[in-house]
Formats: C-alpha cells, sequence, structure tokens
C-alpha cells in the first residue's frame, strides 16, 4: 500500500472474488453464474438503451422499480435498484449498524458481510453453524443486533423456512433483520411476502444468478417504504446514478421474459438432482442444497486436492481454506454436459489416487 492510504483501512482484508481467468477457455463451475445465456428480450433492450450511453441514467430507476414492484406485488417505493445486490447489502451495513446495533451473522456464509463490518468499523459477531452446517435459528432470537442471513447459505446452499425468519423477526422487533435471497429461485422459499407484516425486514435479491444477468451488475432490495427511503438516502449520497442504462433496460427485458427464467432454474434444479446423484455414487457427502451449486467433499480425496486437480483439466470449482469447510469445494451447477464432465474429470480422479 501507499504511504497515503489511511491508516483506518490499513488492517482491512478485501472480499476475494472467484477466478475470471482469460489465458485459458475453463469450464467454469466456481463463480455461481448461469450456464444460460441472458434473454433475448434483455439483450435486445440492452441494444437499443446503449444508442444512447451520451445522457445519464435514470436515477430514479422508475421503470424497472415499477416492473419489480408489479413481480412481487409491492408498491414502487418498496424496492431499491442497485448495482448488484452487494451494494444493497453495504446499504444496509452503513444504514442499520453502528456501535449500538452491532451485527451479527454466521461464521460460514458470504465473505463480504465481514467486508463491509470491517469496512464501516462495525462491531460485528459471527455465530457458529451447526455440525451439519445449518443455520441455528435459536441463537438468533432475542439477540438485539442487527442481523445478516443468506437464505439459501453460501457457500453451504441450505436454507431455513419463512416462519423460522418470523421468529427471528418477532423476537428482534427494534433491529434489521436483512435476509439475502440470491439463491432463492433455486429451491428456497422467498420471505418477500413477511415484508408487509414486519417493518424491520429488509430482503435482498440478485439478477446474477437466475436472471443470467451477472456481467450486467444488477440487485434490489425489498422492504417497507421507511427502510428504503432509508436506503436511498444512503444511495443518493454517495452515487445517484448508480444502475446504468443499458442494465436498467436487460433487467426490464428479463422481467417481461420470466418463463424464460423459471425454464432456466428447472433446468439447473435437474442438472443438480443429476449431479449430485452422480457424485454421491463416488462417495462424495453433500449437503442439500437449494442453490444452484453443489457444496461437496469425498472422504478420502482432500478439497484442495481436487480443486487442483479438476483445475489441470480445465474445471474450475470453488475451493476455501477456512477451517471447517477446507475439504469441500463449491461446485457451480451448469448445463447436463459440463456436469457430466465434471462427474467424468472426478471419476478419473479418483481412479488415479487409488
Amino acid at each position: 500500500m501507499s504511504r497515503f492510504f489511511s491508516e483506518k483501512f490499513a488492517s482491512l482484508t478485501p472480499y476475494t472474488p472467484g477466478e475470471q481467468p482469460r489465458e485459458r477457455k475453463f469450464i467454469k463451475l466456481n463463480t455461481n453464474e448461469s450456464p444460460f445465456q441472458p434473454s433475448a428480450k434483455a439483450i435486445a433492450a440492452a441494444a437499443e438503451a446503449a444508442e444512447n450511453l451520451q445522457l445519464y441514467s435514470d436515477p430514479t430507476c422508475k421503470r424497472l422499480t415499477e416492473k419489480v414492484a408489479e413481480r412481487y406485488e409491492i408498491s414502487p417505493d418498496e424496492v431499491i435498484l442497485v448495482n448488484g445486490s452487494d451494494e444493497v447489502l453495504n446499504f444496509a451495513f452503513m444504514a442499520f449498524c453502528d456501535k449500538r446495533h452491532p451485527a451479527v451473522f454466521p461464521d460460514i456464509t458470504y465473505g463480504f458481510y465481514e467486508v463491509f463490518a470491517e469496512l464501516h468499523n462495525i462491531p460485528y459477531e459471527k455465530i457458529p453453524l451447526r455440525e451439519d452446517f445449518s443455520v441455528g435459528v435459536e441463537d438468533y432470537i432475542g439477540i438485539h443486533k442487527t442481523i445478516f442471513i443468506a437464505n439459501p447459505n453460501a457457500p453451504t446452499g441450505m436454507t431455513i423456512s419463512p416462519a423460522d425468519v418470523e421468529r427471528i423477526l418477532q423476537s428482534n422487533p427494534d433491529n434489521v433483520v436483512v435476509i439475502d435471497e440470491a439463491y432463492v429461485d433455486f429451491g428456497g422459499e422467498s420471505c418477500v411476502p413477511l415484508t408487509r407484516k414486519y417493518d424491520n425486514l429488509l430482503v435482498t435479491q440478485t439478477f446474477s444468478k437466475s436472471r443470467s444477468l451477472a456481467g450486467a451488475r444488477l440487485g434490489f432490495g425489498i422492504g417497507s417504504k421507511a427502510l428504503i427511503a432509508d436506503l436511498h438516502t444512503i444511495r443518493y449520497s454517495t452515487n445517484p446514478y448508480n444502475v446504468n442504462s443499458m442494465t436498467l433496460a436487460a433487467g426490464y427485458g428479463v422481467l417481461c421474459d420470466e418463463a424464460y427464467t423459471q425454464k432456466n432454474c428447472q433446468t439447473v434444479c435437474e442438472n443438480r438432482a443429476f449431479a449430485m446423484a452422480e457424485l454421491k455414487k463416488l462417495d462424495f457427502e453433500m449437503t442439500d442444497s437449494k442453490a444452484n451449486f453443489i457444496f461437496a467433499k469425498h472422504p478420502v480425496l482432500d478439497g484442495g486436492e481436487l480443486y487442483a486437480k479438476l483445475k489441470e483439466r480445465g474445471i474450475l470449482v470453488r475451493h476455501f481454506e477456512k477451517p471447517r469447510i477446507r475439504e469441500y469445494n463449491r461446485i457451480t451447477v451448469g448445463t447436463r454436459e459440463q456436469m457430466q464432465a465434471l462427474v467424468d474429470a472426478v471419476r478419473q480422479i479418483l481412479e488415479e489416487n487409488r
């Protein structure tokens, strides 16, 4: 770092994104992207918007906000559009956390939560997942802190029910509960309906996974009018033009093609079931993932070794070094052909290790 870097950030450990190699063509099963192109309607809408890039994007995101509100049967002032759901999470840490309202989240979850807490000098606590990697709902009852839970969780893919989320909400009425639903479209149950009942619930979602727009950077938050107004205060105080015109248009196009999204989600779920069944035949142990990835380990093959040997064969998966999960790899669910290639490669690696 330079000698000018502020000492308040000197100890900050930034989030580490998944590998995005350009020098070689890999089967990319490491960053939970969709294996499918965006909807043709999204591509056409983005191309049309590109003709007016000399103009600023709409800071109110009015047209897409209304479309999201229509999709989820809520009011437009209960929606905020953001530059990827990471941005709304960042806004939530800024708006709803401080020394009197510390943050809390699982010890094994999306890595950005800890980064945002450190970035904004917010006290935080990490609550260990249970032995089976499930979220211990009882651990969050009446803790009176700002709660962040990914549901389905990452990298485990495991879920908690809306009924359990409601218990958490009821027991922490004076604190915001953030439910991060980045992967909800692959088998989870959304808590958006609970936002009509609880003014302390913020639900975040993304267009990156089920809607095939990871490269466009588009996400949103849903909550009470007052919560969303708080987040807009942060947004207008940082970057009011946070979502570009092409992304706004692409997002609108996606929501005009819901059948395409649902078909892709169904295909991903089918491919997940196929890959899990095949890996189980090879003695892998897996969590009950309801996301577009599999979280798996083998009883005799080291997780880091499997990651490295798959990479040698042109297949990328995600390996983590945290002690509790270093034997696991997170495997994005791709096309049936990609999943078959993964299974074939794993079988070869196991045979070589005998």
